[in-house]
């Protein structure tokens, strides 16, 4: 029987980092928060890393990737249109708010 995560173990766990190069080709590492599948296409919800958790900013960004494939290999892009991004947006609220169980009780207005 496999032990449930809790917050303690989350915190002690090693942060999934992914690399990437942006259009001016610079190297911006981002933490996986979580991948999910919606439709048949993959999705990622990463956040800026910051190595130093004291660092961390509470209200970080989530930034949501489709992940594709081409004749080149695998790719990422910054999902941008509204109406995917709603969708996938509350697919991944849902996933986290389980994921760390989060109750909208315990959020502020």
């Amino acid at each position: 029987m496999a032990d449930e995560l809790n917050p303690e173990m989350l915190e002690e766990a090693t942060p999934d980092l992914l690399t990437l190069e942006d259009e001016d080709g610079q190297e911006c590492t981002f933490e996986v928060i979580d991948v999910t599948e919606v439709n048949g296409t993959r999705y990622m919800a990463v956040i800026p890393y910051q190595e130093d958790p004291a660092s961390l900013q509470e209200d970080a960004e989530l930034i949501l990737m489709r992940v594709g494939t081409d004749a080149d290999g695998e790719y990422m892009d910054i999902v941008d249109d509204d109406e995917e991004l709603l969708t996938i947006g509350k697919v991944f609220e849902e996933r986290l708010r389980a994921m760390f169980d989060i109750d909208d009780s315990e959020l502020e207005s």
